[in-house]
């Protein structure tokens, strides 16, 4: 009996590191795909958003003068993000928005080829998430609204499988046209009609599903680390 129970516990000592690594290469394997997933954002798109939403934040305060700076960055970045490899060209239609966030019921989508720019995402879990998982999802969510995709992927090693990446894309001509209309209304002294453009921008954001993003979309490896100004 006594030799049983030594090979009981000498097989735990084996297996216990075995099930340690498993646990690590589980982890690390989390990270990548959530790493990997990100990697398909435009760093000048993300960062276009950002200017978007912070001008927005400004002008629904009755703001202007602090806004065009903002707006600004926004239209060069948007420039620069269309120039760069993370676009694509493909009529709406084509798009198949992901159920977690459907277009309006109202919308109509367009059925000719646009270039669209992946600018941001959100990660979406179940209901029934424990609530530390709840609340890394929702760290990580506002660190992609920031821009910070390495922070994300961290903060979502704690959720592994039960979550899933939705990638948010920006039609190129129709949000530089808001942006450039949020930019006359500002200039014009005009912060409400200004807001309302930059909401249309907002409005035609398309978010679409991880599996749609690895295979239309160019993955850009490690130069979308956190963007910087």
């Amino acid at each position: 009996m006594r030799f049983i129970a030594s090979l009981a516990i000498t097989a735990g000592l084996v297996a216990a590191p075995f099930a340690a690594q498993a646990a690590s290469l589980h982890t690390d394997w989390e990270k990548y795909k959530a790493t990997r997933a990100f990697n398909h954002l435009s760093a000048d798109g993300q960062r276009a958003m950002v200017d978007i939403l912070n001008a927005k934040q400004v002008l629904d305060a009755g703001q202007t003068e602090q806004a065009i700076p903002a707006l600004y960055d926004a239209t060069r970045r948007l420039t620069a993000a269309g120039k760069a490899n993370a676009k694509f060209m493909a009529a709406e239609t084509a798009l198949h928005p992901a159920p977690q966030h459907p277009v309006a019921s109202t919308h109509v989508p367009g059925t000719t080829p646009v270039t669209w720019i992946p600018v941001g995402g959100e990660i979406v879990g179940s209901e029934t998430l424990a609530p530390e998982k709840k609340a890394a999802i929702a760290t990580a969510n506002s660190q992609l609204q920031a821009g910070n995709t390495q922070q994300a992927a961290q903060s979502l090693q704690v959720v592994g499988e039960d979550a899933d990446f939705i990638l948010a894309l920006a039609p190129l001509e129709q949000t530089q046209g808001a942006i450039n209309r949020a930019s006359v209304f500002t200039e014009a002294r005009n912060p409400r009609e200004a807001s309302a453009a930059l909401q249309q921008a907002l409005d035609g954001l398309v978010f679409v599903s991880e599996d749609f993003a690895e295979t239309a979309i160019p993955a850009q490896g490690g130069r979308n680390a956190a963007p910087g100004k």
